[in-house]
């Protein structure tokens, strides 16, 4: 194998292979022997099918697969041989064979940047304390009343906290909308499901009335034939309800899976579960500093631009992807990601890196932990766990994920560290 290398840009390389083609004769030769030895054709006994028809059939399969294969191990071979660390996925082009059949092709790339040797315990980072106390449990509680109120039907006025069944439709100068009735839902004022004008308008109105209030909709609505527009809008109330708490009892207790019924039971219940949420976001948002300063203190350093630039098209396209499945319909430039692309990049290669100047491994005992974590959220965690054992992409990605997570952890044990102490509240909000 002959490699030879060029400097195209400041982190970009261009590399061209030449491989002997007897590496890939022998790569086809194999194959398709091993086929020949366990194939069922039709008018042959199992293993006595003529190389020649083996060859018709198949050959041209293999070739191509056996190729396919043999420019990712040569590669692989050729960066070791150069001492080069590719950023990114090579554009692999086939060059022209040689006389004598052999292999030539080309792989342009970016390379990860020189950092030097990262001393992380020059790092300083605020690492964040806190601690569940009684009032987090009972303000837990009550949001569990909340979930499991009742509604009960009534004559009075609607107010912030009541349950409002309404009938609604929208009018322009230009339409109806819908053309014929009313479309039926409900809201819980103060929920800000609703447009807040709508919201306001029901305060004080009860089952029977009607009333209508002006809505501006933004250029990219939904709904093509109000975007941009201001409608008038029919609100009509149909039902009125207020909640109805339930109490804290044996029946409540036992609803949440707390056999015994017990309160004090139910209160260490929540408790453990209010402190393993918290524990887990504490280590997020610990994370995230991490991340933040480690980026922060290699800023001058230069990154690869076409990774960067993936990285913000991959972004934007996640980015409408999810506003079209809450009904919006945007264009988005992978400029505005760009920032943000920049340091998911950077705090990439340097946990890389990192990892690399210190030989941290994968822990597999963590990957399986997470593994499971992710598959405990779902009605059936065995067929998630065997979907990420079967798709090699998804289990790259949680890969890179658990040890990301982890060089991070090991990067905040060695430095330098402030404690700051929140309540529960401030800790649970997500990290700057």
């Amino acid at each position: 194998m002959q490699v030879s290398l060029e400097n195209t840009a400041n982190l970009e390389r261009r590399m061209t292979v030449n491989v002997p083609a007897a590496r890939l004769n022998e790569v086809v030769e194999s194959r398709l022997q091993e086929i020949a030895r366990t194939s069922n054709m039709k008018g042959f006994r199992k293993g006595k099918v003529p190389a020649k028809v083996i060859e018709q059939r198949f050959g041209q399969q293999v070739r191509a697969e056996a190729y396919g294969d043999l420019v990712r191990m040569t590669f692989g071979e050729a960066v070791r041989e150069k001492n080069l660390l590719p950023a990114g996925t090579p554009n692999i082009e086939a060059g022209k064979n040689g006389d004598d059949g052999e292999i030539s092709f080309s792989a342009t790339f970016e390379v990860v940047p020189d950092f030097g040797t990262i001393d992380v315990s020059k790092l300083e980072v605020v690492r964040e304390t806190s601690k569940v106390e009684e009032a987090d449990i009972e303000n837990m509680i009550e949001t569990l009343r909340q979930q499991r109120r009742g509604w009960m039907p009534v004559e009075a006025p609607a107010e912030a906290g009541h349950l409002v069944n309404v009938e609604t439709f929208a009018q322009t100068d230009e339409v109806r909308l819908p053309a014929e009735g009313s479309e039926k839902g409900a809201t819980v004022i103060g929920s800000n499901v609703m447009f807040p004008e709508i919201e306001a308008q029901l305060i004080g109105m009860k089952a029977g009335e009607e009333r209508s209030v002006d809505v501006a909709f933004s250029a990219d609505w939904r709904v093509a034939e109000l975007a941009g527009k201001t409608a008038k809008i029919n609100v009509a109330v149909t039902k009125v309800s207020q909640p109805v708490m339930p109490d804290v009892d044996e029946a409540f207790i036992k609803s949440f899976g707390i056999r015994s019924g017990k309160l004090d039971q139910f209160h260490k219940e929540v408790r453990n579960n209010l402190e393993r949420e918290l524990k887990g976001n504490l280590m997020f948002r610990l994370r995230a500093e991490v991340a933040k300063k480690l980026i922060a203190a290699y800023a001058h350093v230069e990154l690869p631009p076409r990774l960067v630039a993936a990285e913000a098209q991959g972004m934007a396209r996640a980015a409408e992807q999810q506003a079209r499945q809450q009904g919006q319909q945007v264009n988005l430039n992978a400029e505005q990601f760009m920032a943000g692309a920049h340091n998911r990049v950077a705090a990439a290669l340097l946990v890389g890196e990192i990892a690399r100047q210190n030989d941290l491994k994968l822990d597999s005992a963590r990957l399986k932990e997470t593994m499971q974590l992710i598959a405990s959220t779902y009605e059936d965690p065995s067929q998630v766990i065997e979907l990420y054992r079967n798709d090699p992409n998804m289990m790259s990605q949680l890969q890179n994920r658990v040890m990301e997570e982890q060089v991070i952890d090991w990067i905040a044990e060695r430095a330098q560290s402030t404690e700051v102490a929140l309540s529960f509240a401030e800790a649970m909000r997500p990290a700057a």
